[in-house]
């Protein structure tokens, strides 16, 4: 799948101590945090919020309002529990838009879990036994571990990220407020209300009015429904430095046509979610790099308006949003030294990374993206799009491929085993038996996986870098793996990667990115012995 997957590659107790999280320990400092507070150091922003007794106010670390007295001044590791000492948002520097926490911020994976799975289900987070029944714990275990990392219990979480979801289509869209509530989960317009009210001391009315770029727009007569066509627009910030352009390059070099297109800066795909009553909304995504801003700038298709939500969250991850540059690059020491804004890219779907990683064994990237695309063009849903006629098929669901005929799937070229393979992992997604989200425990996945025929430790630990966005998994006998390193087996390639423990998903985006660089560097050098001669 990269560069050439592994050659040798066939079949072959989760934590949950509670520990204090970094956040945790840079808020239990309050000299350090108020330091922080007066750099204005945008390396902080999410990494704490303050709160101002004085104005009742809860900020992040970059707002621009004038500096508050440290005794005046109260530090919190969340929004959430910024809310839960009686803060409300600041209006101005809207903490809703701070970068947020990644997987590696909170201890316990099972929180950071729990906090994912509510805020891309914000329409039916509350229900904690369920949440609990997905990730294999007690709901009571659950609560206590949210309540050690979070600050508050997980329905007091999903309560802030429905206000600070509702407060930021309030701002930077002209929906209608019934509209607002219903996407951000509230059970009407007068529950937000009253929420905001409770919470912040403010009508849905006024969050509107503070913001200017709203009022421009509504003097402009535009409907919401006018607005929405014409795409959804939002800023999501990151941790700067972030090599964006890296990004687009490694998914541009996977993108498979009618799916994804990228051109100008800029990668564009359709994405399919179910919702939480089961309907599936299809719809497609643009992001581009801000001008002069460390954020990205995503469109949203109106027909992804049921799933803001939860498409807000993939984009997250599949850019990798949330990392920490400063708790990474520092581990992987010389490795990162010269590019330490390379990010891990995620995924939009765990089951389509699967298929195309399983298309992806042994051969080029350039030959597993033609099969993807025969498969998509064979399988997948056609779709049309007025505003984006680049974008022509969403990638096949896990019921279709569980239901296609190997001999069907065989005949584009893949394989007979793969093509196995490919029905079985459909088989998985589609019962529940196997769980490819970010939520998804890492070890129990990883083992789930390579029980499977045809799945061997390449795969799976590639699938667990991509689908589940776990920041230690490492294919050890990846081919560009072992060739940046100059060893010869996964063996001495795994070894030597026990130095960038727990980011060696990371290390392994540097040693492609290596190889790339020097590919480059070779083809320059022959271009320019050619002028010379």
């Amino acid at each position: 799948m990269d560069h050439v997957a592994n050659l040798n590659n066939t079949a072959d107790s989760e934590t949950t101590g509670i520990e204090s999280s970094p956040a945790q320990k840079l808020v239990s400092d309050n000299q350090a945090c108020y330091r922080a507070l007066l750099s204005r150091d945008a390396r902080f922003d999410g990494k704490f919020f303050v709160g101002v007794s004085s104005t009742g106010i809860y900020c992040r670390p970059v707002c621009k309002v004038r500096t508050p007295r440290q005794p005046n001044c109260s530090f919190y590791p969340t929004a959430v529990a910024a809310e839960q000492a009686g803060f409300r948002p600041c209006l101005r520097c809207r903490p809703e838009v701070a970068p947020g926490w990644s997987t590696m911020d909170i201890s316990a994976q099972l929180a950071a879990a729990a906090a994912a799975l509510i805020r891309s289900n914000l329409s039916d987070g509350d229900n904690v036994a369920g949440i609990a029944a997905k990730l294999g714990v007690s709901d009571r275990h659950l609560r206590r571990l949210f309540d050690a990392h979070v600050g508050a219990s997980p329905r007091d979480y999903l309560q802030t990220q429905r206000r600070l979801l509702a407060k930021r289509l309030l701002a930077d869209t002209t929906l209608s407020v019934p509209e607002v509530a219903s996407t951000a989960g509230f059970s009407s317009a007068r529950a937000m209300n009253n929420s905001f009210r409770k919470y912040y001391d403010l009508s849905s009315s006024a969050i509107r009015e503070s913001n200017a770029t709203h009022l421009n727009r509504s003097k402009q007569k535009k409907t919401a429904l006018e607005d929405v066509d014409t795409g959804l627009v939002f800023n999501l910030p990151y941790r700067a430095p972030y090599d964006f352009n890296f990004l687009l390059s490694f998914l541009d070099t996977r993108s498979i046509e009618g799916v994804e297109y990228v051109q100008n800066s800029s990668y564009e795909r359709v994405i399919s979610v179910t919702d939480a009553n089961g309907q599936c909304h299809t719809g497609w995504f643009k992001v581009t790099q801000a001008k002069n801003l460390p954020q990205l700038e995503l469109t949203l298709s109106s027909d992804l308006l049921p799933v803001i939500a939860t498409v807000l969250t993939k984009v997250r991850q599949i850019f990798d949003l949330d990392a920490d540059p400063d708790s990474i690059a520092p581990a992987l020491g010389e490795l990162a030294k010269d590019a330490p804004g390379i990010r891990l890219p995620g995924s939009a779907d765990g089951f389509e990374v699967a298929v195309r990683a399983v298309l992806g064994q042994q051969i080029t990237v350039k030959a597993a993206r033609t099969l993807a695309t025969r498969l998509v063009a064979r399988f997948g849903k056609a779709v049309q799009f007025c505003d984006n006629p680049n974008l022509t098929h969403a990638f096949p669901q896990a019921a279709t491929l569980a239901r296609a005929p190997k001999d069907s799937i065989a005949s584009l070229g893949i394989i007979g085993r793969r093509a196995d393979t490919i029905k079985t992992l459909a088989a998985m997604v589609h019962s529940g038996e196997l769980d490819l989200s970010p939520h998804a425990p890492f070890e129990q996945t990883l083992k789930t996986l390579k029980e499977i025929k045809g799945i061997g430790d390449w795969t799976a630990h590639y699938l667990c870098m991509r689908a589940l966005h776990w920041p230690d998994a490492y294919p050890a006998a990846d081919y560009g793996v072992m060739k940046a390193l100059h060893v010869s087996t996964g063996t001495e390639a795994k070894k030597l990667a026990e130095q960038w423990r727990p980011w060696r998903a990371y290390a392994v985006m540097h040693l492609w990115a290596s190889l790339a660089a020097d590919k480059q560097s070779k083809a320059a050098k022959k271009n320019q012995g050619g002028q010379q001669k």
